[in-house]
């Protein structure tokens, strides 16, 4: 129990930080209301009813009638109002707590997002959210039910304490109704109907919560299936040429099968039945001993009202109130998940020493003997790499797939450390460096890189507030410029249709022109290109080689290629094979070396040139 009130509090704390407003106290003003305006009608009715039966003071009358109608409407008002204002925020209440999430997926070591471990906790916290409504998002609704129910609770027991110390006249048949027997009888009942019931229903949730997993298997599984149906264009293709429709939907309904929910449902309705009936019974036993009670003239018949009416709201007031510690209690299981995420320290050294900001441009970076290997992985996807970047220099670096070209630049950058040896800039260890400011000297473009669905301008510059000139040249440099003269808006132009009727779709090559135009707006030290002109056709490659030195002017640059034609204009080809450097020079000096890596890769495409 300690355990689960400790996450139940913590996502409160989560829930309240994620909101510029004080939705929490919004929302319980909101259920005090709720819970206060039933007791309002319930006492005037009382007070108006036996004034009808007794003296009929006409002015009595009218004060009691204008001030149940004046009250209420102020309530009412009041509550209207409020519940506009948290319709405000809670129509954004699920994009803010999810943005909370995938914000600590975006802040979170480069390394842990790629961790599959941690890529299946994001996913189960967003299916309990999305398929049975667990976490964050429950929190809230939880909360309003135990405030309205413990409210209803207390102000109810100060209206019925009368019912029990009013005695019945002395001499009367009925006078048994004032025995502690009577009393325990109806403590029993009305225990029956407020601990019972309620216990009933929280055990019927409890079967949505082993729901949960399956229905999250469901999900994602249908969720696939319909991506691959309706959102994936390319994938449709391949679905429409060799007639998969018919497989692909079969399986789908295969996923959600009758079979699989009727249990649930049923063993959630019996539960439910089971609650519903036991407080028609349980009431209606109540109601007989306040009417015996009435009947008997322990007090006027107008407080018939009052003490049934508060019977009601005690008995549906503590069953909010059980019902919503229940669902904290199911639902602390899936908050700890959320929490647990939430908590995932970054362990990545970010530095201290600033970079020195250089106009020459005079930055060296070093491999030493650097090795490394992927998460639970025993291989290493490089072994020993000793490796200088001078200053000024263009630097290809080739290799057949695995042969470890991305993963290092996954450590030049710093996305990943080694695992052994060192990497220095200047001299210095890279983890010495402020990590901010060491990202900063480089732009990079690599082979999956994301274009978002935002103005031109906003993707090239990655901000709100963009250099126009600027831009414009970044995206002529990077040869964009003649598909920039066409657009409707320039580069006001959005992107894809997400958000804009009006956005455009680019294609891989253009895609990849865009990327490229925000390596350059970035105007860093370092450049790297890690199959940057894949998707180009062969007259924008050319293009972008024959004015590469200009476009990249005195930066460092690092290219991958699997076209080696492509790296003829750099100075100095790596070769990389099986996470290792095996050679390095120029293109004429490596394609010499008769039984040499280089010259094995280059004669394998060269011979289609023949």
């Amino acid at each position: 129990m300690k355990s689960k009130l400790s996450v139940i509090i913590k996502g409160f704390k989560r829930v309240h930080q994620s909101f510029d407003k004080p939705i929490i106290l919004l929302k319980i003003m909101n259920k005090i209301i709720s819970a206060v305006i039933p007791f309002i009608s319930i006492w005037f009715s009382a007070q108006i009813l036996n004034e009808l039966i007794g003296a009929r003071d006409p002015h009595r009358l009218l004060v009691l009638v204008l001030l149940v109608i004046g009250l209420n409407m102020v309530a009412m008002i009041f509550s209207k109002y409020l519940i506009r204002v948290i319709w405000k925020i809670d129509a954004q209440s699920y994009y803010i707590l999810n943005q909370a999430v995938e914000e600590k997926l975006y802040t979170m070591d480069f390394v842990d997002t790629e961790n599959h471990d941690i890529i299946d906790m994001r996913r189960k916290i967003y299916g309990d959210a999305m398929g049975m409504g667990f976490g964050l998002r429950k929190l809230m609704p939880d909360l309003e039910n135990f405030v309205e129910g413990l409210l209803k609770v207390i102000i109810s027991i100060g209206f019925t304490i009368t019912l029990f110390t009013t005695r019945v006249p002395v001499g009367s048949p009925y006078a048994f109704l004032d025995s502690v027997w009577a009393i325990i009888i109806v403590m029993i009942i009305l225990g029956i109907s407020i601990f019972l019931a309620p216990a009933l229903h929280i055990i019927g949730g409890k079967i949505w919560v082993e729901a949960s997993e399956q229905n999250n298997a469901g999900n994602a599984k249908g969720g696939f299936y319909l991506d691959l149906m309706h959102k994936e264009n390319s994938k449709g293709k391949d679905i429409r040429i060799y007639n998969q429709q018919s497989l692909i939907m079969t399986d789908t309904k295969a996923l959600f099968p009758m079979a699989l929910w009727m249990p649930y449902v049923k063993h959630f309705g019996k539960f439910a039945a089971s609650s519903t009936f036991l407080s028609f019974i349980s009431n209606g036993l109540i109601y007989l001993f306040v009417a015996l009670k009435a009947f008997a003239g322990a007090f006027p018949v107008g407080s018939i009202v009052q003490y049934v009416g508060a019977i009601t709201q005690f008995s549906s007031g503590f069953a909010q109130l059980v019902r919503a510690c229940g669902d904290f209690s199911n639902n602390a299981s899936f908050l700890k998940e959320v929490s647990d995420f939430m908590d995932i320290p970054n362990k990545k050294y970010l530095g201290t020493i600033p970079v020195e900001k250089r106009d020459d441009n005079e930055y060296e970076i070093e491999f030493h003997n650097v090795s490394f290997k992927y998460p639970g992985s025993d291989a290493y996807a490089l072994k020993n790499l000793n490796l200088k970047l001078h200053i000024g220099q263009r630097l290809a670096v080739v290799g057949m797939n695995g042969s470890g070209k991305t993963t290092m630049i996954k450590l030049l950058t710093r996305l990943y450390d080694p695992s052994d040896g060192e990497i220095t800039l200047n001299g210095v260890d890279i983890k010495k460096y402020d990590y901010d400011e060491y990202m900063a000297i480089f732009g990079v473009v690599f082979q999956d890189f994301k274009l978002l669905p935002f103005t031109l301008a906003q993707n090239v510059a990655t901000d709100v507030d963009y250099d126009t000139e600027r831009v414009t040249k970044c995206l002529n440099e990077s040869g964009f410029n003649e598909r920039l003269s066409s657009l409707p808006h320039g580069i006001d132009t959005h992107l894809y249709k997400n958000f804009e009727e009006e956005g455009i779709e680019v294609s891989g090559g253009e895609a990849q022109k865009i990327a490229l135009a925000r390596a350059l707006y970035k105007n860093t030290p370092f450049i790297v290109l890690d199959e940057p002109t894949a998707a180009l056709d062969p007259v924008a490659e050319y293009e972008i080689y024959t004015k590469f030195n200009d476009i990249v002017g005195d930066k460092t640059a690092v290219y991958i290629s699997h076209r080696l034609a492509s790296c003829r204009f750099c100075d100095d080809i790596a070769v990389f094979h099986e996470g290792a450097l095996v050679q390095r020079g120029a293109h004429d000096e490596l394609v010499g070396v008769d039984g040499g890596k280089y010259q094995e890769l280059w004669n394998a495409q060269a011979q289609y040139y023949v």
